[in-house]
């Protein structure tokens, strides 16, 4: 691939062009915001413009809202801007009927959509290693040109991820799963943070930013992603709201006078609660691989500069490497507590090695 048309420099889009350019190949950015892709631009993603008459790129990036998806691409197979034409929007069935409804070309067009993203939009949210290890969906028909396939393979290459091909519709009620419900239910906690009390907000740890932390994602985009795959995503719901209500009546049961009332409670409450170990057990682990249970080695670290540093470069001196980190901020202080995820095997020398080198490890 020596160039590619990227129609749409929000976070996808504008990312895609970091990698691109960065890897040789000649970019060209569209968008109907001005201002988005001229910052686009600004930050090295490509140059703004669209393909000559007669000169169409090898690729053409329709980075835009599912609902654009077919009215982007039939424009760009009518005036002949490109070779090929991929979409990465999150949602693949919808768009796809719509092009064949609008008369497009099956043959030159495939819907992709890379499993990546943040909770901040637009181009200034951009990074050319945003899919990096990441997958990368493909949702080629039989009619799918060989040509169009490669390229896209190509583009999924160039920007580092791990490709995937699916069906469009179960990819549909595969992202309703695990990605546009997570997004609703997110959105749920938080907002019972909205009115709650200054006191009780005070008080939020780790689990609750966890649970929370894409609700901060831009309502806008999100209202077109659910509008372009409400069915999948309303089923899933209704099977938590299911789930709701027996967790609600096991814990009334909980708080009866009635023996037998509470033991149906536990009951309820503990199959609730190992159903979501066992769910949780089937999330892929690191690089992808089966899940791996780490130990968890927690050290009280400052909020200065270079206390993550020291830490990791001791953790390296003797030889342990970290597998994941996360940092659990105290309230009111200017301390938190790192959390260092290792195999098990090597917990107690780092744990040792730390504690000689002056940390402060709190016990798990």
């Amino acid at each position: 691939m020596r160039t590619a048309h990227v129609i749409g420099t929000g976070l996808i889009g504008t990312s895609a062009g970091l990698a691109l350019t960065g890897r040789g190949v000649r970019v060209l950015l569209s968008d109907t915001d001005p201002e988005r892709v001229r910052t686009a631009a600004s930050l090295g993603a490509g140059t703004v413009g669209e393909p000559e008459p007669g000169e169409p790129v090898d690729l053409a990036i329709a980075a835009v809202p599912p609902a654009h998806v077919a009215r982007v691409v039939a424009d760009v197979q009518r005036r002949g801007l490109a070779r090929a034409c991929i979409d990465v929007a999150s949602v693949k069935g919808g768009p796809r009927r719509e092009l064949l409804e609008r008369g497009g070309d099956l043959t030159g067009y495939l819907g992709s959509h890379p499993m990546s993203g943040r909770e901040q939009n637009g181009p200034l949210a951009a990074t050319a290693d945003l899919f990096e290890g990441r997958p990368w969906v493909l949702t080629p028909t039989g009619e799918t040109d060989t040509e169009v396939l490669n390229l896209a393979l190509e583009l999924i290459a160039l920007c580092g991820a791990v490709p995937v091909v699916m069906d469009a519709d179960a990819h549909d009620r595969a992202v309703a799963l695990v990605s546009h419900t997570p997004q609703l239910l997110s959105s749920m906690i938080a907002a019972r943070l909205e009115s709650a009390d200054e006191t009780a907000v005070r008080l939020c740890g780790q689990g609750i930013r966890d649970v929370t932390r894409i609700a901060a994602s831009d309502p806008a985009m999100w209202v077109e992603i659910l509008a372009a795959n409400p069915g999948p995503v309303a089923d899933i719901l209704a099977d938590v709201a299911s789930d709701l209500d027996e967790a609600v009546r096991a814990l009334r049961a909980l708080g009866s006078a009635d023996e037998d009332k509470r033991g149906d409670g536990v009951a309820g409450i503990e199959s609730v609660l190992r159903r979501g170990n066992a769910g949780r057990s089937r999330v892929p682990g690191k690089h992808g691989q089966a899940p791996a249970a780490y130990r968890t080695v927690a050290v009280l670290i400052s909020d200065r500069p270079g206390e993550l540093a020291r830490i990791f470069a001791d953790a390296g001196s003797v030889g342990v490497n970290i597998e994941d980190v996360r940092i659990e901020h105290a309230t009111g202080q200017q301390a938190g507590h790192v959390q260092l995820m290792v195999e098990p095997g090597a917990a107690a020398l780092l744990e040792t090695a730390l504690r000689e080198r002056g940390w402060s490890l709190r016990q798990q």
